[in-house]
Parts: structure tokens; C-alpha cells; sequence
């Protein structure tokens, strides 16, 4: 269910984006071609070739494989130049925000830092998989109205996790 769940918010994604007039495309793993096109690498950089977004969904399509790993696998096999991470936090912080209002957030963190202090930005695979490939990633607060154009757009946002 949870997979079906990404590609009904990715096909709204879609829609908002091409009524906007940008170009989109949903792709997913999870084969469903009355909504989107199944994932295929050569087909998704050919997307990108003209210009349109690509809107990823349906994780894996596989079992036991978080959307962060699969963000993560997939920004590494088209070669993103960062992965951004839309949560409901404002950024990564040193303990939970909620239950502790001691704890402080991070602008930059390594990898290495989030994975010795089990900060849980992501999960270890992709979190692992991120740092092995060198792909940043940006851990920032979608519902803050304008903050996804804000970070598109390259505006210092959230926390920062680089090697």
C-alpha cells in the first residue's frame, strides 16, 4: 500500500507540475501504464535529454526497501548531483526536536557524523549508499510554503550531508 501511495503522490506531483507548464513524467517501478511509465535508466535520462521532470514512485518495487534507498539508488544511477530529502523537520537535528527542546540543528553534517551518532537522517543503506557515491544530500521541511522552490533553486536550506 505504502508503494501504491507514492505513485497516487507522484501522479499529483505531475499534474501540478505540468499545469504549471513544466513537462513531467511518473515512472515507477511498479508497472502501471494506465498512470506512469515503468522505470527504465536509458528511457528516464532521455526524459531529462528534453527537458522534462522526472517524478520517481513506487520505491524499488520490491519488498524490505525504504523510499530513502531507493531515492538513493536511483539519484545514483542518474547521476543527481544532490538528493533532497522533503521531510516534515526543518533539518537534522542532535536528538529529537520533539521530546528534547535542548536539541540543536545541524546546517552541515558528514555522513560519517550521521552515521557514529545513529542521527537517523535516512536510512544506514542509503545513507551508506549516498556517502560511497558521493551524492550530497539536503534534509529540509517541504510543508514550509516556497521551501521546495527555494531549495531547487539552490538556496541554502535545512541541514547539508556531504563527505
Amino acid at each position: 500500500m505504502g508503494m501504491l501511495g507514492t505513485v497516487i503522490n507522484g501522479l499529483a506531483l505531475k499534474e501540478a507540475l505540468e499545469k504549471r507548464g513544466q513537462p513531467a513524467r511518473l515512472m515507477s517501478a511498479i508497472e502501471i501504464p494506465a498512470v506512469s511509465e515503468k522505470f527504465i535508466r536509458a528511457r528516464a535520462l532521455r526524459h531529462f535529454e528534453k527537458g522534462r521532470v522526472l517524478v520517481l514512485a513506487g520505491g524499488t518495487g520490491n519488498p524490505f526497501f525504504t523510499t530513502d534507498t531507493c531515492a538513493a539508488l536511483r539519484g545514483i544511477e542518474l547521476s543527481a548531483e544532490v538528493l533532497l530529502k522533503a521531510t516534515k523537520v526543518d533539518g537534522v537535528y542532535t536528538s529529537d526536536p520533539a521530546v528534547d527542546p535542548e536539541a540543536r540543528r545541524y546546517d552541515r553534517l558528514t555522513f560519517a557524523q550521521a552515521v557514529e551518532s545513529k542521527l537517523g537522517v535516512m536510512d544506514l543503506t542509503a545513507l551508506t549508499m549516498c556517502m560511497e557515491h558521493d551524492l550530497p544530500v539536503i534534509v529540509f521541511d517541504f510543508k514550509q510554503p516556497g521551501n521546495i522552490r527555494r531549495v531547487v533553486s539552490g538556496d541554502e536550506l535545512g541541514t547539508q550531508v556531504t563527505n
